[in-house]
């Protein structure tokens, strides 16, 4: 499967040049030309890398990304840009990139930071996730539970109880144990809620998968 990069540049040209180069590297490169259409593919699909213009039309790469980090979204990111003074560097790393290329530059300098990149990501990505068979996997950094490498969306607490169950897999906990870590102080836990949640995992990983005794609570297997 091709690895599938967002490319965010509005001056066509380079655009152009930039997307032909990757795809003759083996790249699937999806261009976008202003942040909110950059932001908007960025949610609703899946990418192996995204590499963001800085100066964009409706809104900059700086705050695209730092909006996309505060959502969870860590997809690894390069900034090419032609500001270049330390503070533009700084904002830069601060907003959540993992690299950063100063316009103008070689084609083959962009290729060897992409390469460079993804294999650093794909290293912390098989650290990170937890291969839970049928096309299932769950990324502990991220908290996100992939299917055929898509991601899912799931509610945030059926999110931590899938993450709380798999790091204790084959061990039981309890009610209690799960309401302490699922619900806040100032919150009122629900076991029709829990229900509702160990249900729908089910549902999308197997019945099997989550098994429960009565007293003693639920159990990943």
């Amino acid at each position: 499967m091709a690895t599938k990069i967002l490319l965010l540049e509005d001056d066509l040209s380079l655009s152009e040049i930039i997307e032909e180069f990757l795809s003759d590297e083996g790249y699937e490169v999806c261009v976008c030309v202003d942040a909110q259409e950059a932001l908007n593919l960025a949610y609703e699909k899946y990418f192996d890398l995204w590499i963001l213009d800085v100066k964009v039309p409706m809104g900059d790469g700086f705050s695209l990304l730092k909006d996309l980090r505060h959502c969870g979204k860590e997809t690894p990111a390069i900034f090419m840009t032609s500001l270049n003074t330390v503070n533009d560097l700084k904002e830069g790393f601060s907003s959540g990139c993992d690299d950063y290329i100063k316009k103008p530059f070689e084609l083959a300098e962009l290729s060897i930071r992409i390469k460079a990149l993804l294999k650093r990501s794909f290293s912390h990505k098989n650290e990170d996730f937890e291969d839970l068979g049928n096309g299932f996997k769950f990324n502990f950094a991220s908290q996100i539970l992939y299917s055929f490498e898509k991601p899912l969306s799931l509610p945030s607490k059926e999110v931590k109880l899938l993450s709380l169950l798999l790091k204790n897999k084959n061990i039981f906990l309890s009610t209690e144990k799960i309401f302490e870590e699922l619900w806040d102080y100032n919150e009122e836990p629900s076991e029709l809620s829990l229900r509702a949640y160990i249900k729908n995992l089910r549902k999308l990983l197997g019945k099997e998968k989550i098994i429960n005794q009565r007293g003693r609570g639920y159990r990943y297997e």
